[in-house]
C-alpha cells in the first residue's frame, strides 16, 4: 500500500474519508474540551501525517496544554507530521503495533487508534483493545476507526470495546462507509511493558 497516495483521498471534500476526518476533529476536541485542568498527554497509533489532531491543535484554545507522541511507520507520513507538528509533540517513525514504540509516551489522557483496526485482522484488534489499559490512565478517552467495507466489523468492535472496560461515549458513522467510536476507560491502568506486538498490517486489508 502506498499511504501517501492513499492519503491524496482527502482531497477530495465529498469523500467518506474527508467526513470521517470532520468527525474525528470533532471528537479530539470535544476530548481536549473535557480534559482535566494541567498538561494533556496524547498518542497517536498509525498517525499518518498527523492531520486530525495537528488540525484541532492548530485553533483549540488548549493546545498549549497537549504533549505527547505520534507513532507512523512511513518516513514520509512522519517528515510531513514532523513539519507541522508543534514541539511539545514528537514524532517517531516506528512500529505503532508493538509497545515499544510507546516507552516514555504513557500513560496517556487521549489516545488515538485512528486508520488502524481496518488493516488488521479480528484477533489484532481484539489484542489492540486488551493493550489500551496498559497505554492510558484512568479516564483516558480513546478514539477509534473502522470502516464499513465487508465484512462490516464496527459492531464487533463497539462489543469489544465495552468488554475489555471502556464506556462508550460516542459512535458516528452508522449510515456511513466509515465508523468513529468515542469511549471511556473506566477500568484500572496495566503496567507498560516492553516488547509486546498489539498487531501486524495484514497487506490485503482494505486500507484506514
Amino acid at each position: 500500500m502506498d499511504w501517501m497516495k492513499w492519503h491524496e483521498n482527502y482531497d477530495d471534500p465529498d469523500s467518506a474519508l474527508s467526513r470521517r476526518l470532520a468527525a474525528v476533529r470533532k471528537r479530539i476536541a470535544e476530548a481536549l474540551d473535557q480534559s482535566p485542568a494541567g498538561v494533556i498527554r496524547v498518542v497517536s497509533m498509525c498517525a499518518g501525517d498527523g492531520r486530525d489532531l495537528l488540525g484541532v491543535l492548530q485553533r483549540h484554545p488548549r493546545a498549549g496544554d497537549v504533549s505527547g507522541r505520534l507513532v507512523e511507520l512511513d518516513p514520509r507520513l512522519a517528515e510531513r507530521a514532523r513539519a507541522m507538528a508543534p514541539s511539545t509533540l514528537e514524532i517517531v517513525c516506528g512500529d505503532a503495533g508493538n509497545s515499544d514504540a510507546y516507552e516514555g509516551a504513557v500513560p496517556v489522557n487521549v489516545l488515538l487508534c485512528c486508520g488502524v483496526f481496518g488493516n488488521i485482522s479480528d484477533a489484532d484488534i481484539q489484542k489492540t483493545i486488551a493493550s489500551w489499559p496498559m497505554l492510558c490512565v484512568p479516564g483516558a478517552t480513546i478514539l477509534w476507526t473502522r470502516g464499513a467495507f465487508e465484512p462490516d466489523r464496527r459492531e464487533e468492535v463497539r462489543r469489544w470495546v465495552r468488554l475489555a472496560g471502556f464506556e462508550e461515549l460516542s459512535f458516528d458513522g452508522a449510515n456511513e462507509k466509515y465508523g468513529v467510536g468515542v469511549a471511556q476507560m473506566i477500568r484500572a491502568s496495566e503496567p507498560y511493558q516492553r516488547g509486546v506486538q498489539f498487531f501486524h498490517f495484514v497487506p490485503e486489508k482494505k486500507g484506514k
